[in-house]
């Protein structure tokens, strides 16, 4: 069902204006995954607390949005992007706020809380609404330019969150977002659309001159249990779990404090470190979706990368490096190589029937915070280990010894995707389901 040149403009307009918006949400997500790394030692010192409690306290955030992913999927799948990401803006602007304003522990983790229920429900909302406007033929471009401007977020929360923090304070700036949230919440519910047909176009594939998908006959939970009975789907999980889980809580809570503690660095300086590491992370996201597309494959894309994540830990380990172009280099290494998983949210979608892709998205992305949320505490547990009792103004001070204790969590972390990625299983970049009929 071809559009003429009046309909084809008006669609446009009505695609990317949702996609900005729900993008918009998603750098909120990453602002808020990434920021504590660089609030490190505020944190630290405004609520007195050791390593591993910090890393609690952060990955507060990934412990609620791993349990949150299944609802998320389901959500996407019944209800859908509009409802879900507009009530999970609001939900999180108002933790956001609550985080800013803490003045103990206990409400902080309770802030930290809220944010990641509300923002637990953003990604897949936005994935699923992709699956929904744009072609198939560009799952892996479109996926892969997703992340790259949510990692914008990512980005902001490393070295321009570091200088924002020198003019103002750590609380001003999480009320900020809480606010920018709650404006989310409501362009979202005025302007975004969960189908093209709600909004009076007919589906991508009819425009195409294609069947459209045939939509879900049964109750979710069956379709859900039909996704975890998906034993394709599995190594998908494990691979997010290992390889992107460990680069989220280094980068996200430890990366700037490693390169303040083991080189004396400047907060901004360190930031810097991590900023390169998330910018190339953000470029190997556009660029393995779109080689895996251009391929017409997807697994050598997962195993490749994964095999370089693992080289990328090992040498931040073993390898002399400090402050200059051996620490960028290996911190942009780091972050590329992770990249690569973007490429296995279409993997694991074209291995479950269309109409349950969501479920799917969500199943394998809690395998990435469940490693991230058991990650971030566990590498501040293996510094205290060795840590000398060193503190400067209450902050704990770590050696470069006890940051390899982590780093070496991190590379098994790393090992463990690449066994699980030599099973993903080949799509040729086709839903199988449909394939096979």
């Amino acid at each position: 069902m071809l559009l003429d040149p009046a309909q084809w403009r008006s669609f446009q307009r009505r695609r990317w204006g949702i996609y900005g918006i729900l993008v918009l949400a998603y750098m909120t997500v990453f602002f808020h995954r990434m920021a504590p790394g660089v609030v490190a030692g505020e944190l630290m010192a405004t609520f007195h607390t050791s390593g591993a409690a910090l890393g609690s306290l952060a990955a507060m955030y990934y412990y609620i949005y791993t349990a949150m992913q299944i609802p998320a999927g389901v959500l996407a799948d019944t209800l859908g992007p509009r409802v879900g990401v507009a009530l999970a803006c609001l939900v999180a602007g108002a933790g956001s706020v609550l985080f800013g304003l803490a003045e103990t522990f206990e409400v902080a983790a309770i802030g930290r809380f809220l944010v990641g229920l509300g923002v637990s429900v953003v990604f897949v909302g936005l994935m699923r609404s992709n699956t929904q406007w744009f072609s198939e033929r560009y799952s892996g471009a479109i996926s892969g330019a997703t992340l790259l401007l949510g990692n914008v977020g990512a980005i902001l929360a490393a070295g321009p969150l570091a200088l924002l923090v020198s003019v103002v304070s750590w609380r001003a700036v999480f009320v900020g977002i809480g606010v920018l949230s709650f404006a989310t919440a409501v362009l979202t519910a005025i302007v975004v659309r969960s189908r093209p047909q709600d909004a009076g176009f007919p589906s991508v594939r009819e425009m195409e001159g294609l069947a459209p998908h045939p939509e879900r006959h049964q109750h979710w939970l069956l379709d859900l249990r039909g996704v975890f009975r998906t034993p394709a789907v599995w190594p998908v999980f494990f691979m997010m779990f290992g390889v992107t889980g460990s680069l989220f809580a280094f980068v996200g809570l430890w990366g700037v404090k490693l390169m303040q503690d083991a080189f004396a660095l400047e907060r901004t300086a360190a930031s810097l470190y991590t900023t390169v590491a998330l910018a190339a992370f953000a470029l190997g996201c556009l660029l393995m979706g779109s080689l895996s597309d251009h391929l017409g494959r997807r697994k050598p894309v997962i195993v490749g990368t994964c095999t370089l994540a693992v080289l990328a830990w090992l040498a931040l380990i073993l390898l002399p490096w400090g402050p200059g172009w051996t620490g960028f280099a290996l911190f942009g290494l780091l972050g590329f190589s992770a990249g690569g998983f973007v490429v296995g949210y279409v993997a694991a979608k074209e291995v479950v029937p269309p109409g349950v892709a969501g479920m799917a998205i969500a199943l394998v992305n809690t395998g990435l915070f469940l490693g991230a949320a058991i990650m971030q505490p566990a590498f501040g547990w293996a510094m205290d280990l060795t840590w000398d009792g060193t503190s400067i103004a209450g902050v704990r001070h770590y050696a470069l010894s006890d940051y390899r204790n982590g780093l070496w969590l991190s590379c098994g972390f790393a090992l463990l995707a690449l066994v699980a990625a030599l099973f993903v299983r080949e799509t040729r970049c086709r839903n199988l389901t449909l394939a096979s009929r």
